[in-house]
């Protein structure tokens, strides 16, 4: 079966120093960010060095309120040592609270140059977007953040020692690390687009940044199974990214179209996007144990189950079926096919009387007057088994 490995250390050693992965990932991703954000903020004629002072402050920031919130809502899973709440070289970095944190401090710088607050918004968005893309990739080092167990041949294949109890029995599960790698740089692209043509009210784009990035997080948190605490049954972040999307469209709808249709149209989306979400993590793709024999699934079409089955024949056309017996039109008795229904003449004679009738109706409407009234021809139906046929003619 096919699956994506994990590495099967996560750092690298250089003479007596080890450099963690997750370490060296994050001073990556900072350094793109600060190389995209650069380059848009320049486009609309800002100096970069107002870039480098927001990073100055704002990685550090950010660093802390990740951290922060990490601990105010992940408290079991810090390392039980005095060092342990600083220990972030083993992960721990809250996302919300490290957008936020690195918020708060670019906006002090920013208040404090007298900047284009909305515009550089606009101008980080996306490359913020890279920089957690690339941070991600410190998860996969350290075997963490996956979701459930899977059997899609881009499975992540994780080791014994980092699972979590309950799936022992499981090796590969879903990289969502990776869903949230390719979804940030999808909607990274997607921002710089938007905010090429100029079509997008600043800081709208942030908002959208701030929408799209917790609508995916609301698909990831269906599907992860590492500890976390839960709330009316779903995970915590699961309810803080529900809120950061309709907060983010509310507050896009806003700058976009004011107060008096901004939140109505925000409504309309956020309940349709939601909808969509409907179902997700509950799929029944669940990889087979490692140590348990996968049986051949055997599934076929409805067409395919029901391509020998024969269908019987519809009656002929006017004809009764041998099971059924004919109602007589005069008496409106049952009768059996065969034999002259109770109440009536020979068919014979009635065929004869029905071929004078009309005979003389025909004669009548010629001789009418008017002329417009026509005689409509006469029905013929017939009643029993082809071998035992019988006419009955009547007048509509």
């Amino acid at each position: 079966m096919a699956f994506i490995p994990s590495p099967s250390s996560n750092g690298i050693r250089i003479g007596p120093l080890f450099v963690h992965a997750y370490g060296l990932m994050y001073v990556l991703a900072v350094l793109a960010a600060i190389v995209v954000i650069r380059r848009l903020w320049e486009a609309r004629g800002g100096c970069r060095e107002l870039v480098y002072e927001v990073a100055m402050v704002g990685f550090p920031c950010g660093l802390i309120g990740g951290r922060l919130y990490f601990l105010a809502t992940s408290w079991n899973e810090v390392p039980p040592h005095w060092w342990g709440p600083f220990a972030v070289w083993q992960g721990g970095l809250g996302i919300w609270g490290g957008i936020a944190g690195g918020l708060v401090g670019g906006l002090w710088v920013l208040r404090r140059r007298h900047a284009d607050i909305p515009a550089f918004m606009d101008a980080a968005a996306p490359g913020l977007l890279v920089a957690q893309a690339i941070g991600r990739i410190g998860n996969w080092f350290n075997q963490e953040l996956f979701g459930g167990p899977t059997s899609l041949p881009w499975g992540l294949r994780i080791a014994p020692d980092h699972r979590p109890a309950r799936y022992l029995q499981y090796a590969t599960f879903h990289p969502t690390f990776l869903y949230e790698l390719i979804w940030n740089l999808a909607l990274a692209t997607f921002l710089v687009w938007l905010w090429r043509r100029r079509s997008i009210k600043a800081p709208g784009i942030f908002a959208l940044y701030v929408a799209g990035y917790s609508l995916a997080r609301i698909g990831e948190e269906l599907l992860r199974v590492d500890p976390a605490h839960h709330i009316l049954g779903m995970r915590l972040n699961f309810w803080v990214a529900c809120l950061l999307f309709a907060g983010g469209l509310v507050w896009f709808a806003r700058i976009q179209w004011g107060w008096r249709r901004g939140p109505r149209v925000a409504a309309l989306l956020a309940g349709a996007v939601l909808l969509s979400q409907t179902g997700c993590g509950s799929g029944s793709d669940q990889a087979s144990p490692t140590s348990a024999t996968v049986a051949p699934v055997h599934s076929a079409s409805f067409l395919a189950s029901t391509s020998n089955t024969v269908l019987p024949s519809p009656p002929a056309a006017h004809t009764w079926p041998s099971s059924m017996s004919a109602w007589s039109i005069t008496t409106g008795k049952p009768w059996e096919k065969g034999g002259t229904p109770p109440g009536e003449k020979p068919v014979a004679a009635r065929t004869s009387s029905a071929l004078a009738g009309r005979a003389s109706a025909q004669s009548s409407t010629r001789q009418s007057a008017s002329g417009s009234m026509r005689r409509a021809p006469l029905a013929t139906t017939t009643t029993g088994s082809p071998s035992a046929m019988k006419t009955i003619d009547f007048a509509i």
